[in-house]
């Protein structure tokens, strides 16, 4: 009976302490999760940056900018806090039950924004400590030493478990080891997209006619409608970090470009056989211009030189990609196809695979940016021939057709197109100024300077998006150029474009919008003013596929007020993995 007994307050004893301990370690848990919850949120619905790679800050720079906080003891003291936010509860715990959390002197909680290091470790350590007001509170009258001989004795009896589990653990702690030093890169991330177009479209009167009348490049003359056709482009990205602050990007893609020649690329689509020159022709049919074979489109290094300054350099790169982005009008899988509403026209006659450099300096991570590129055409060849130089806009063929005719050419200088390689005579240098207080605002302005075939060209651009109620956005582009010595003279061509943009209709993520531009406004070439319209849909379909029909319409093409209207439809299909 002696036996039983004992063997009986033993049992109660346990059961009792492992109450504790559940109770206990069961509230410290629940606190820490409330705490992940509360400040994690923040880095869940921190935005991108527009030119898709994060700003990094360092971590001194975050301590000596993190205000001081204040302790709250009612969640309603957090002026940016409301009952509808997802971690409402979570914060509500933390800062009325367990009195952990804190605000910032002006009674904010700023869950919009990004959590450094130092406000995780200040949350961190007031919940640890109230974790240890827990614990000491709980065993103040429980815990006594006949109950911690018991737990020193089950401790040794499984001795042999806790040895046995011990083992496994390493076991599987060597096979991760093992894994980690075999798989193909630790730092390697691969990304591709698939762009898949219906297109179809005509004219109506008898004829569409090229605007250049030189004696070397005669008046083209289209008669025949064009029949509807399928065009795609297929990429994939090799992202590679040593760091985690830089950047190595191989980009290997391919597309179905009648030409490689620039001249006589885009026309796998209506708009771009018809009105090849004036930045009708789809975006993603000419950048770069391909006929079906595989080809390095991107090949270029970024990293932080400071921890506001980022650096460029690379043999094959574009120099949209580094300046005049715009939430509404930037990407032709994404919004608009046409490629003279995708960027200013006339700031970039180099615009295509490049190599060359740019920088982009954020002061303080403030509202004030300053972006800058170099890119230089032809870089790997170190002579003057060797057939038309590749990566230049459409408008450049009509501007300077002598420049775009084959080696051999009687009557045609061989010197003419100028020296080649990296500091040649073709060559695009762009520097951008923007002001962006917030995500709602932007204002960009701009100077691209540089030489196409020995001759000078000067181009000034101005860039602005405005968003109103997160949803509907008005945006809109103005350029004016200068270039010497062209097939009409010397020309100073205008070009804008403005439209609206509408986020979520009808749906979370859809994006529509419609535009309307002049993209070459100049009296030297034609008798009228071609005038482009866009309207797109873009309907997401699923994370990994996007749908989005749009109709384009272009009247006087070419500037010819002879020329019929175009009008072209496209439904575009784009897979992303």
């Amino acid at each position: 009976m002696q036996k039983k007994k004992v063997s009986e307050n033993t049992t109660v004893k346990t059961q009792v302490y492992e109450k504790f301990l559940t109770h206990t370690i069961a509230s410290g848990v629940s606190l820490l999760s409330l705490l992940l919850l509360g400040t994690c949120s923040t880095k869940a619905q921190m935005p991108p940056t527009s030119g898709g790679t994060a700003d990094f800050v360092s971590q001194n720079q975050e301590k000596k900018s993190t205000p001081e906080m204040n302790q709250v003891t009612n969640v309603n003291q957090l002026s940016d806090v409301q009952p509808t936010d997802w971690a409402f509860q979570a914060l509500q715990s933390l800062v009325e039950r367990y009195g952990c959390i804190a605000g910032y002197p002006n009674g904010t909680f700023r869950g919009n924004r990004a959590m450094t290091r130092y406000e995780f470790a200040a949350g961190l350590n007031a919940c640890l400590n109230r974790v240890n007001e827990l614990v000491a509170t709980a065993t103040t009258d429980l815990v006594r030493k006949e109950d911690l001989a018991t737990l020193q004795k089950l401790q040794q009896e499984f001795t042999a478990e806790l040895a046995t589990l011990r083992g496994r653990v390493d076991v599987l702690e060597a096979r991760t080891a093992e894994l980690e030093a075999n798989q193909f890169s630790t730092t390697t991330k691969l990304q591709g997209q698939v762009i898949v177009s219906v297109n179809s479209g005509g004219f109506n009167g008898d004829r569409i006619i090229n605007p250049n009348r030189t004696p070397d490049n005669p008046t083209g003359r289209i008669t025949n409608q064009p029949n509807s056709t399928v065009l795609y482009r297929a990429g994939v990205d090799l992202d590679t970090s040593f760091r985690g602050t830089d950047l190595l990007k191989i980009r290997l893609d391919t597309g179905s470009g009648i030409d490689d020649q620039v001249a006589n690329g885009g026309k796998d689509n209506a708009a771009g056989l018809l009105e090849p020159n004036f930045g009708s022709v789809i975006d993603y049919s000419v950048k770069p211009p391909t006929n079906g074979k595989l080809g390095v489109s991107r090949l270029y290094y970024s990293f932080q030189l400071a921890n506001d300054f980022k650096v460029t350099v690379g043999p094959s790169i574009f120099p949209t990609d580094f300046v005049d982005f715009n939430s509404y009008a930037y990407l032709s899988f994404r919004d608009f196809s046409t490629l003279a509403f995708v960027n200013n026209f006339i700031l970039f006659p180099v615009n295509g695979q490049n190599a060359g450099a740019a920088i982009d300096w954020k002061p303080r991570n403030g509202a004030f940016s300053l972006r800058a590129v170099y890119a230089a055409s032809d870089p790997a060849n170190p002579i003057q021939q060797g057939g038309v130089i590749q990566g230049l806009s459409p408008f450049t063929s009509l501007l300077y057709p002598r420049q775009f005719a084959p080696p051999g050419t009687p009557n045609i200088d061989p010197n003419i197109t100028g020296d080649r390689g990296l500091f040649g005579d073709t060559y695009q240098g762009t520097v951008e100024l923007e002001y962006a207080p917030s995500k709602a605002f932007a204002l960009r302005l701009q100077y691209s300077g540089g030489e196409l075939f020995k001759n000078r060209f000067d181009s000034y651009g101005v860039n602005v998006e405005l968003t109103l109620a997160q949803k509907f956005g008005i945006f809109g582009r103005y350029g004016y150029g200068n270039f010497d010595n062209t097939a009409f003279g010397d020309i100073k061509p205008n070009y804008w474009m403005a439209g609206v943009g509408v986020r979520d209709l009808f749906t979370r993520g859809a994006l529509a919008g419609v535009a309307v531009g002049q993209p070459f406004i100049v009296n030297q070439i034609g008798n009228s003013t071609q005038t482009n319209f866009e309207a797109f849909y873009n309907f997401p379909f699923s994370r990994e596929i996007q749908i989005t029909p749009s109709i384009q319409v272009i009247n006087h093409a070419a500037n010819e007020e002879s020329n019929g209207t175009i009008v072209t439809g496209t439904l575009r299909t784009v897979f992303s993995f």
